[in-house]
């Protein structure tokens, strides 16, 4: 099928679970108040990530997803680990937040493309299995698992962490009928979920898309796996929400997080024939992976060809963008590689380009950062606004980039790119357009 590369597609719907908020208005409410959700946390138990912070969504408990986020989903939480509950609750609040009513046969143009990390067992649910299966000498073996482990397995086990997951109950949920798939690119999948959506649509093969990422880094094994791979910063007793500094001279490394971000996406015809509000339109996406020796080389050609690739595939200039939406880990070497791509990609104008960092409100979720972060940006421009970022209070000198702080800017431009990167060289980059 031929794609109409100039099609642009509307944003209609915008859903949130996140450590600052449940919800637009209140994610909103905390970017207008500069108010972090990075703080202690509880949802286990121990001391994992460096000083035991991270973004925790704390009004996402137990109670409040059964009886509020997930209430027509009830049943079927029992097969929904953390990762699929924030994603299943963020597509819900979004298709709320769209207004979208469709008939019989529309069902059927609706899609849903969805981003999600792998996703872990706790060790309490894996223990009693691995107990069991211990030979004479006290080991868990291979040998005894049929016979003894697996027997102690819920029978429904696997069903709660495939990746693919959150994508199915939300078909179900919204009885989307149309294309469905799932992306498991760690931090790149935001931009590339509605990059997906925007191709699809632009076939002809759906009318609307159901497009997000979820992540829970924030997991007692991913944690610590989490601490052997990447820079994590680390409070030594200091206030947590001031931890995590994007582009900053002093910035120390990066937060665990866990949210969710959805968008709906529709064919303009189908969002102005049912007077939808529009918040903004998908104009072009750009992927790129470069594997290599060097780390902090991958991260920023493969940035760089995002970059250009998103411009080309939007149809418009470097000098056309009115703000960068960074990728901004607060990783010494990761935001320094990111820098010298935004520099190589934009020319002259990356020194001046206005460049906002969002993590510091709600920690890396992993896959479900992108689209917190893109949706960030999207509510700030209705209010013709840039919300700044936390925590650059002095900005590094070696990546001279014109980081928003302190008072949201205000901004015109209309046009902005979206960037997401991961620690292996994945890169996406998303332009976008506000309404």
């Amino acid at each position: 099928m031929n794609e109409v590369a100039s099609q642009r597609i509307a944003i209609t719907g915008l859903g949130v679970v996140s450590a600052c908020g449940i919800g637009c208005e209140a994610f909103e409410e905390s970017l207008r108040e500069g108010r972090s959700g990075i703080g202690p946390i509880d949802i286990f138990p121990g001391e994992v990530p460096p000083g035991h912070i991270g973004g925790q969504c704390r009004d996402f408990n137990d109670s409040s997803a059964k009886k509020q986020y997930l209430r027509s989903q009830r049943k079927s939480i029992k097969v929904m680990c953390r990762d699929i509950q924030l994603g299943v609750a963020s597509a819900s609040l979004a298709l709320q937040h769209s207004n979208l009513e469709l008939n019989e046969e529309q069902r059927a143009r609706l899609g849903v493309e969805f981003g999600a990390d792998l996703m872990l067992s706790n060790p309490d649910v894996l223990s009693p299995a691995a107990f069991a299966a211990r030979d004479e000498t006290g080991v868990p073996t291979d040998t005894c698992w049929g016979d003894r482990g697996i027997p102690q397995m819920e029978p429904l086990w696997l069903l709660k962490y495939l990746p693919n997951m959150p994508a199915c109950h939300i078909s179900i949920h919204a009885d989307a009928r149309g294309p469905s798939n799932s992306l498991t690119l760690e931090d790149a999948s935001g931009n590339l979920t509605l990059g997906e959506s925007l191709r699809i649509i632009r076939r002809g093969q759906a009318d609307a898309m159901i497009a997000g990422t979820t992540g829970a880094r924030l997991h007692i094994v991913k944690s610590i796996n989490y601490m052997n791979l990447h820079e994590l910063a680390d409070p030594a007793g200091g206030d947590p929400a001031k931890v995590l500094r994007p582009f900053d001279k002093n910035r120390s490394g990066e937060v665990v997080g866990e949210g969710s971000g959805t968008l709906i996406l529709e064919e303009a015809s189908l969002a102005e024939s049912r007077g939808a509000k529009i918040y903004g339109w998908v104009r072009g996406i750009g992927s790129s992976c470069v594997r290599s020796n060097k780390q902090e080389g991958n991260v920023k050609q493969a940035l760089v060809n995002s970059i250009k690739a998103a411009l080309k595939s939007a149809g418009v200039e470097a000098a056309d963008i009115g703000h960068v939406n960074a990728n901004g880990s607060g990783s010494v070497k990761l935001d320094a590689a990111e820098a010298a791509a935004i520099h190589e990609a934009f020319g002259d104008y990356g020194a001046k380009i206005p460049v906002v960092a969002y993590k510091p409100y709600f920690g890396n979720c992993g896959s479900g950062t992108g689209t917190l972060e893109m949706i960030a940006s999207l509510l700030g421009m209705q209010n013709g606004i840039l919300y700044p970022t936390l925590n650059c209070e002095s900005p590094d000198p070696e990546c001279n980039l014109n980081v928003v702080t302190g008072e949201p800017a205000a901004i015109s431009n209309k046009l902005f790119i979206n960037l997401n990167v991961t620690r292996n060289g994945q890169a996406s980059a998303l332009v976008m357009e506000s309404a």
